[in-house]
């Protein structure tokens, strides 16, 4: 396997995991106005996330810097081309991360309720706007000889697109739903419960209808198996989820995006980019890479750095790991 073969995967992995940890921390954060009915129950919400919201988003960072070193050619295209939603998600969790901050600043309740909405909506627009963006990814978009985007934002709009937006929005919620009910106690955990089951039933029709569309259009026999896979762990955490075993809902509903990133960059490789275009215009891993000498020392970098970043991620989760409610939260809030 050559480095640049390697390096595709090692992105793989990553929004993998970014997808797997933000998503339910989007999911928490558009669940603060469809679970909580009060101002302690969404601070309840919030908090399951607290100490881990800014620590998820080292992997979008993570794969955003890996595809820039390792495929310079791709991140080019892709943020000239992706320019304006890749803004409203940079936008959105810029603004978020100072709401998360700035929420419990003042005691007025307006103060509170305005940051709260914008929790609510920072959580929702980068929810959908990823699966619309790789929706594009996979299905092709205009890219000519230049390794030029030449298409125009409308373009991105999409049936297959605007589906895999839902496909995100729907599965990160319901992802965030089973989260919530394996850090909650008490009624919001019941609560939380019960609308996990609700999600899961609209995200396994939305979900199927994306993998089958992408596996008939572009599929190949390793992605239909990541489908299936993908497809029986979300029915399987639905499942756990009505059996109130929150902890292999979560589990399950984890392995079931990591399938369905996977199925979706199987169906790429050996492109990253493909052109709806001209097939022989497609940037792939060789013609949009960087030298081996450069991967190289990504190589050794990364085998460095992963470790200590995995460890002290899973330390903080280990710490925080015990069960909140409302009892935890003081008047005040």
């Amino acid at each position: 396997m050559e480095l640049h073969d390697v390096w595709f995967v090692l992105i793989a992995v990553l929004w993998t995991g970014y997808f797997f940890l933000e998503g339910f921390d989007f999911g928490i954060g558009v669940l603060t106005k469809l679970l909580a009915r009060d101002r302690k129950e969404r601070r309840v919400l919030i908090n399951t996330i607290g100490p881990v919201w800014d620590g998820n988003e080292v992997w979008l960072l993570s794969a955003g810097g890996a595809t820039f070193a390792a495929f310079p050619e791709w991140y080019a295209t892709l943020f000239s081309g992706f320019y304006l939603p890749l803004l409203l998600i940079l936008l959105s969790l810029i603004v978020r991360g100072v709401a998360f901050e700035y929420r419990a600043k003042r005691p007025e309740e307006k103060w509170q309720t305005n940051w709260e909405h914008a929790i609510f909506w920072t959580s929702l627009i980068p929810a959908v706007l990823w699966g619309v963006a790789f929706g594009n990814i996979v299905r092709g978009v205009k890219i000519d000889a230049h390794m030029e985007y030449t298409g125009n934002v409308l373009d991105l709009l999409n049936p297959y697109a605007l589906l895999g937006g839902l496909v995100t929005l729907t599965l990160f919620t319901f992802h965030g739903a089973v989260f919530a009910g394996l850090k909650t106690t008490g009624e919001i955990r019941a609560r939380a419960r019960g609308v996990a089951l609700k999600l899961g039933a609209v995200t396994a029709v939305v979900a199927l209808a994306f993998l089958i569309w992408t596996q008939l259009d572009n599929g190949n026999g390793r992605s239909l198996v990541a489908m299936v896979v993908a497809a029986v762990a979300l029915v399987g955490a639905i499942a756990m989820i009505a059996a109130g075993r929150e902890g292999w809902s979560f589990a399950l509903s984890g392995v079931a995006i990591a399938a369905a990133v996977a199925m979706l960059f199987l169906t790429l490789f050996p492109n990253v980019m493909p052109s709806s275009l001209n097939d022989a215009w497609s940037l792939t891993v060789t013609n949009a890479s960087s030298s081996p000498y450069t991967l190289k020392i990504m190589t050794w970098c990364a085998g460095i750095a992963t470790p200590v970043v995995l460890l002290y991620q899973g330390w903080t989760y280990w710490v925080f790991r015990k069960r909140i409610g409302t009892q935890h939260i003081a008047d005040a809030h």
